[in-house]
């Protein structure tokens, strides 16, 4: 009997079959580009769209993804029926371009492509001019009249094929080929004649004779088959792997299989191949952007092996070519609504388009392309609002070369070089050349890299994610290296064929200086120029189609965004960023500079109430200029002030320094005052020591068990709020008790609390605005949240100290010793499963703490119908969080200053979502 899963994979095969042509994929699935998108995969729909929309499109069929599915379910054999439902489809293509796969007449040659769902830019195999084989090479020579032309797609195949098939290194080709080329004296591979690339084909059909004990295959059918398992195979290698995992891509989904008929770029200098973009996508500027080469295939552009023009230059050398390709990508444009990244090819002067998808792009262009789009009238406001990534913006927050410093690295002749600025940005590191040795040094070490490569290749993917920037000396802006790092947001500079770069050797050697492992250098990724040494960095301005995307943000949003400040800079930071009120001003990091550690620790050894009011004294007056400065920069919003949470053993030395310290003196002979202060603190740090600080005498605890500490920050806050409030500015205090976990602790904290603040609006003879709340962070909080209502004005979730107490995780125990397996998956049997999908520190766990959270929200307001509620945890930067919040209904996210920009956003696009959903 056929399980659930078997039964629906079946009525799958027969609703839509298991290969479907182009010209059958729009209409089979009623224009559901969703559901095109999950069947044939992204490159698939694209070239399903594209033909029903009478763009040229060389013809062909996708093998669906759940063809890859069932291959994996099968234990990695092909599906029965597949091959032939396949060569069914491919006698359709025959007929239609009168040629036939392997016919020694009109032989048909091939290209098979991966594509996923999701876009994965080189993750997986492609293989070009399937078909060749020695009876159809001569056939293409006489066919085309161009000799040169079909013994270089021979070569070029047998390479493909070996590589991906076959599993031979693509470099031991191109070491043959550059013999080749050495012998001959000649630079360029255009410079090799037919009678050479023959010569090459005997030597790569020798040289896999030599490495895999098989001659190479000559069968069409054979090579068709090896090419869709190979690109099935794909979908699990370990740069494939590795992207999901960095993009959060569901593994089990597959990928479909692109058989197309191919067209050639390289048949003569009236052909060529390239990439574009219909808008800059580094800039957003409405322009042409990309590169193409003459006489070549597509992968001589993507993978850098040449350095290609640029899509400008085809105007001049091929005008007419030019303007279809610009009017297509017009077409393209406003078929899509978004801007697209367009692979062509151009054979004797007509222009074929291989594959459209949406183009990747910097923030800085992201946000260009959403807001000129709205004002075009291609797209509305809202469209416009969630075409932009939130985590994007974080790309256009953090800081750029200084150009003063710049200008003055110039003059002293630290440029090194020029190369093409493929990614903008700025970046500062140490020279790595190898990606293993990168993700070392950046992860194990931390320190900042700068990868540095001849060209990258999908597996150099793990040094690429932890380097600050990348530098390769070939390669062109839709290399490989120019698409990822402007994908992951980092700088990088392709193309410098000044950077001379000897992998052997770990050296660069440009101009008359040679750089080595190790040395420092600067690039800016948005002009292209890499300097010697560090250049000094400034903060961003923003564009205006920044400011123009979140007011519309904020027009669309339910949702407030406050931001967590401890400083008056960082309160006016946020406040530039949009901030609408401080949601977490933690006071403890006002007590650890070291100014204001004496004081503290002094407060903290005192053995009586009176001593220890008289250190608090001294803390008084530096609380409270703290307050003023906050308070004067968010004059007019909202400031939540959470009282002394930490453990007091945090201000004072660590107790096993302390006991190696007191050795040391005992055995240096050390006596009187010195040795006895060191004592004394060794006791007091040994009284303080618990078993688990986190929950032991901390928070509202701390401040029950030593009311005159909050009672200090009270009075500090209330004295700000009126000397502010003298000034003619306005104040909204709002003092949050921190780690709640009994109705009672909070009854008496606030009496406590609010008798000191009604004393000094006494003493001044002023009255401020004011709420006290608290914050929840304990499960018991959450499920007794109508009993605290009863004394909080407002609760602000704590999720990072909620999450842990809900796992039972220690944080710091956690991510250094199992979290980051429970991420990846535990093996067991040869199957691989994943305890937790996210970190639950950086994603809200929904599911579990946000159940939790959901009764606390709807105890609270049973109780106090007009309690304001806020997240002021670290997930209250982040979107799928922010999200979750609307969805709850709170008043507010908090989140850090940089991150105010990104929550904005997020909140837009909550409320979006959910009118959506409601439509």
């Amino acid at each position: 009997m056929l399980t659930t899963q078997e039964a629906n994979q079946a009525e799958e095969n027969i609703r839509f079959g298991r290969v479907l042509l182009f010209s059958e994929g729009s209409e089979r699935f009623g224009g559901n580009r969703t559901l095109m998108r999950e069947l044939l995969g992204g490159k698939g729909a694209g070239l399903a769209e594209m033909t029903a929309a009478g763009v040229n499109v060389p013809p062909g069929m996708t093998i669906l993804t759940s063809q890859c599915r069932e291959y994996y379910k099968d234990g990695g054999k092909l599906p029965a029926a597949l091959l032939d439902e396949a060569k069914e489809q491919l006698k359709r293509i025959e007929e239609r371009l009168d040629r036939k796969l392997g016919c020694t007449q009109k032989p048909l040659l091939l290209s098979v492509r991966s594509g996923a769902k999701f876009s994965m830019p080189g993750m997986m195999d492609t293989i070009l001019n399937l078909g060749m084989n020695d009876d159809t090479v001569e056939a293409m020579a006489v066919l085309t009249g161009n000799a040169r032309f079909a013994w270089d797609s021979y070569r070029r195949f047998i390479q493909m094929y070996s590589n991906v098939v076959l599993d031979l290194s693509k470099d031991r080709f191109e070491d043959i080929l550059y013999d080749k080329k050495e012998s001959l004296r000649v630079t360029n591979d255009t410079d090799l004649t037919a009678a050479n690339l023959k010569d090459l084909v005997s030597e790569y059909k020798a040289f896999v004779k030599r490495e895999r004990k098989i001659d190479f295959p000559q069968n069409t059918d054979d090579q068709l088959k090896g090419a869709i398992e190979a690109v099935f195979k794909s979908w699990n290698n370990n740069r494939a792997i590795y992207y999901r995992n960095l993009s959060k891509i569901d593994h089990n989904i597959g990928t479909a299989v692109t058989v197309q008929a191919m067209v050639f770029g390289n048949f003569d200098n009236d052909s060529a191949t390239g990439v574009c973009f219909t808008r800059n996508p580094s800039t957003g500027e409405r322009v042409l952007y990309g590169e193409y080469l003459i006489n070549a295939q597509g992968e001589d552009v993507v993978a850098g092996i040449r350095t290609p023009e640029k899509i400008s230059d085809m105007a001049k050398t091929m005008p007419v070519v030019y303007k279809e390709l610009e009017e297509t990508a017009l077409r393209l444009e406003k078929h899509y609504k978004d801007m697209q990244d367009i692979e062509f090819t151009i054979q004797q002067g007509e222009l074929f388009l291989l594959q459209t998808r949406t183009g990747k792009r910097t923030a800085a262009a992201a946000i260009k392309v959403a807001v000129d789009m709205a004002a075009e009238g291609i797209i509305n406001k809202q469209t416009a609002l969630t075409r932009v990534e939130p985590v994007q913006l974080n790309q256009l927050l953090l800081p750029s070369f200084d150009p003063q410093a710049k200008e003055a690295a110039r003059r002293e002749g630290r440029l090194l070089a020029t190369g093409l600025n493929a990614s903008p940005g700025a970046a500062i590191g140490h020279i790595i050349f190898e990606p293993d040795e990168a993700e070392k040094v950046a992860v194990e070490h931390s320190k900042k890299v700068i990868l540095v490569r001849v060209e990258t290749c999908p597996d150099d993917i793990h040094g690429i994610v932890p380097a600050r920037g990348v530098v390769t000396s070939r390669g062109g802006m839709t290399s490989h290296a120019a698409v990822v790092a402007r994908g992951m947001g980092k700088p990088c500079v392709a193309g410098c064929e000044d950077f001379r770069v000897d992998l052997d050797r770990e050296e660069v050697h440009v101009k008359d200086q040679v750089l080595r492992k190790g040395d420092v250098i600067s690039i800016d990724g948005s002009t292209g120029e890499i300097f010697s040494g560090a250049i000094a960095t400034h903060e961003p301005k923003l564009s205006p189609e920044f400011q123009t995307l979140l007011t519309w943000a904020d027009e669309t949003r339910l949702l407030r965004v406050r931001t967590n400040a401890d400083t008056p800079e960082d309160a006016q930071r946020a406040r530039d960023f949009g901030a609408e009120g401080i949601g977490l001003c933690r006071t403890e990091h006002m007590f650890m500079s070291q100014d204001r550690l004496p004081a503290v620790q002094e407060m903290i050894m005192a053995g009586s109430v009176t001593e220890r009011e008289h250190a608090l004294a001294k803390l008084l007056p530096m609380q409270r200029e703290d307050f003023i400065g906050i308070f004067e920069a968010m004059n007019e919003l909202p400031v939540t002030i959470r009282l002394l949470d930490p453990p007091l053993h945090e201000f004072l030395p660590k107790y096993e320094d302390l006991i190696e310290e007191v050795a040391i003196l005992k055995t240096k002979g050390v006596t009187g005052e010195e040795l006895r202060s060191r004592e004394l603190l060794l006791d007091k740090v040994h009284q303080l020591k618990e078993s688990n600080p986190m929950m032991g005498l901390r928070g509202c605890r701390l401040g029950l068990m030593y009311p005159e500490i909050n009672r200090m920050q009270v009075q500090a806050i209330f004295e700000a709020a009126i000397a502010v409030q003298k000034k003619g500015l306005t104040v909204y205090p709002e003092i949050m008790i921190p780690l709640i976990g009994h109705v009672n602790e909070l009854k008496l904290a606030r009496i406590m609390l609010e008798a000191t603040a009604k004393e000094v609006m006494e003493r001044e003879g002023v009255t401020i605005e004011y709420k006290f709340g608290t914050m929840i962070e304990i499960p018991r909080a959450c499920v007794t949240a109508n009993e605290i209502a009863e004394y909080a004005e407002f609760f602000s979730f704590g999720t990072n100290d909620l999450t842990q107490m809900t796992f039972g995780y220690s944080r710091d125990d956690a991510e250094g010793k199992f979290l980051q397996k429970y991420l990846e998956g535990i093996t067991w049997n040869n199957q691989t499963t994943k305890v937790l999908q996210h970190n639950p520190f950086e994603v809200l766990d929904q599911s579990g703490v946000g159940k939790l959270m959901k009764l606390a929200v709807e105890y609270g307001l049973q109780t106090r119908p007009d309690l304001k509620l806020g997240i002021c945890g670290e997930h209250g930067g982040e979107p799928s969080s922010i999200a979750f919040a609307h969805q709850l209904g709170l008043s507010y996210v908090s989140c850090s200053p940089y991150r105010v920009p990104l929550a904005r956003l997020a909140a837009a696009q909550a409320t979006i979502s959910v009118e959506e959903k409601d439509k």
